[in-house]
């Protein structure tokens, strides 16, 4: 499979420096231009100010592409053909020189055959409200299940079967922790309604977390590290679920399905709450790479 790691990535990888991976469908697909390019480039410099690597991952002409530079993120941000890529499309992606960018399970996969164990996103996909009829789950928790990387986010995405998705967790055997909080996050609200699966109070014990399952334990399947949206950024629980619920309605109506879903409901929520969920997004993603990075540098540490 033709890959690329840039230089920065290739040496921190081979010297055991920490590495962040970060994806590229929240470039592409989940926020709006510039907005995206701003985020995305802030998120690298935060990465960078906490002690590690940044590595964002996508498909560039049909080239698995680990470690981007800015001309390679103002393409992505910009560019209305750039196809949305779970892991099922790599394949295809690499065979026809296409490019994509790469979703939460996508950029596992290619962060754990670069070396890569820690990976900071938005929120994880999950179980869909009314997958007992649709099937909806995402690619997601099986990746979770089978590749070796931990995924630093803020939780499920709100839009989703926050329940569900954390019984599906627990029956293909993903350790799910939260830091700081005895609470399960809802992306946008500190508050789910679910207690926390387990806890721990800061990176340091997350990376013992990480290496007991990776090196002690031999568990060959990822970690799910929920963090919570900063009190400041947050949308209260009771405020964001009618907005949902009304994003949802929109989503029945117009039929979509598939990958379309989730930019869909996003797109609304955006415009539903004046911008203000975007900002919360932009939040929780910068505070998620900022704690991944603090992992990584734990970790490091520990595997030295």
């Amino acid at each position: 499979m033709p890959t690329h790691v840039s230089e920065e990535v290739q040496d921190a990888v081979r010297t055991g420096r920490p590495v962040v991976a970060l994806e590229s469908t929240i470039i592409s697909h989940g926020m709006p231009y510039p907005h995206n390019v701003e985020m995305a480039c802030d998120v690298e410099s935060i990465v960078r100010e906490h002690g590690a690597t940044p590595a964002t991952i996508a498909i560039l002409d049909g080239v698995c592409r680990i470690g981007l530079d800015r001309a390679d993120i103002e393409l992505l941000a910009s560019r209305p053909d750039v196809h949305k890529a779970t892991t099922r499309d790599l394949a295809w992606l690499v065979a026809t020189g296409s490019t994509g960018a790469t979703t939460v399970a996508a950029t596992m996969h290619l962060a754990s055959l670069a070396g890569i164990r820690i990976f900071a996103t938005g929120g994880i996909g999950g179980v869909h409200r009314g997958a007992a009829t649709t099937y909806d789950i995402s690619a997601d928790l099986n990746e979770l299940a089978n590749t070796p990387v931990a995924v630093v986010c803020a939780g499920v995405k709100s839009i989703l079967d926050i329940g569900l998705t954390l019984e599906y967790l627990e029956t293909v055997g993903v350790p799910v922790i939260v830091v700081g909080n005895d609470e399960f996050p809802a992306f946008y609200s500190r508050s789910s309604g679910y207690p926390a699966p387990r806890h721990v109070d800061d990176a340091k014990q997350c990376a013992g977390v990480l290496d007991a399952v990776w090196q002690e334990l031999k568990l060959h399947r990822g970690v799910c590290v929920a963090n919570p949206i900063p009190v400041g950024d947050e949308i209260p629980a009771a405020e964001i679920d009618g907005v949902i619920r009304e994003a949802l309605a929109s989503l029945a109506a117009q039929g979509i399905v598939g990958q379309a879903v989730t930019p869909f409901l996003l797109s609304r929520i955006v415009d539903k709450t004046g911008g203000r969920s975007l900002e919360a997004n932009m939040a929780l993603v910068e505070h998620n790479a900022a704690l991944a990075a603090d992992i990584a540098v734990e970790y490091s540490a520990l595997t030295a």
